[in-house]
């Protein structure tokens, strides 16, 4: 299940003129990596934001996150502290509401999401970049399980998750199997609205 509380979008319409640029892609893509060195090359621009997601799971060296408890969880999105919140992999996942703000402010907010959240996101936001991590199957697997984290779940049925949400399409794809600091530089080509390619 995933929610954007009705209260996130103006009077207007949708939300802007920021942009809202959502990394979405299969466990092992890389994704965390991607969004660490962006961030890195981003640092000095106070235009780019990189909100810290809420999950129900421990933070670690790979995700840096707000970690709660399912109890802390529930009362916060019922507090309205969020601005979308999803279950996936039995976890819950969030984006802190302030994100509004910073679109509201005109700034680029940037984050991992779920590909079942697109379609409400799009809806909910003016300017929304959709950007897909991916890898090809043999490099996921290997990645997932030098990984063994216990919270991933099933591997095999993490890799043959899909989303049947024609909305959930990407604007831009990046196929992660070579070096990362390269691929972070074309995400950080698209966070700056620069394009991708080299």
């Amino acid at each position: 299940m995933s929610e954007i509380p009705a209260r996130a979008q103006d009077d207007a319409g949708a939300i802007g003129p920021g942009r809202l640029v959502l990394v979405v892609g299969p466990s092992g893509a890389g994704k965390d990596t991607l969004l660490r060195l962006a961030q890195a090359a981003c640092a000095d621009d106070r235009g780019i934001v990189f909100p810290r997601r809420v999950v129900t799971r421990e933070s670690s060296a790979d995700e840096d996150n707000v970690a709660l408890g399912p109890d802390e969880f529930r009362r916060a999105r019922e507090h309205g502290d969020f601005a979308v919140h999803w279950e996936a992999h039995g976890h819950s996942y969030a984006l802190p509401s302030d994100i509004n703000d910073d679109i509201r402010a005109g700034r680029t907010v940037v984050a991992n999401v779920s590909r079942t959240v697109i379609g409400a996101l799009r809806r909910a936001y003016a300017n929304v970049i959709v950007v897909a991590v991916t890898a090809p199957p043999d490099v996921l697997a290997a990645r997932l399980a030098a990984r063994a984290r216990q919270s991933d779940g099933d591997i095999a049925e993490r890799l043959t998750r899909s989303v049947d949400d024609k909305s959930a399409y990407a604007d831009v794809t990046i196929l992660n199997a070579g070096s990362p600091d390269y691929h972070s530089r074309q995400l950080v080509r698209v966070i700056r609205n620069e394009g991708w390619h080299d």
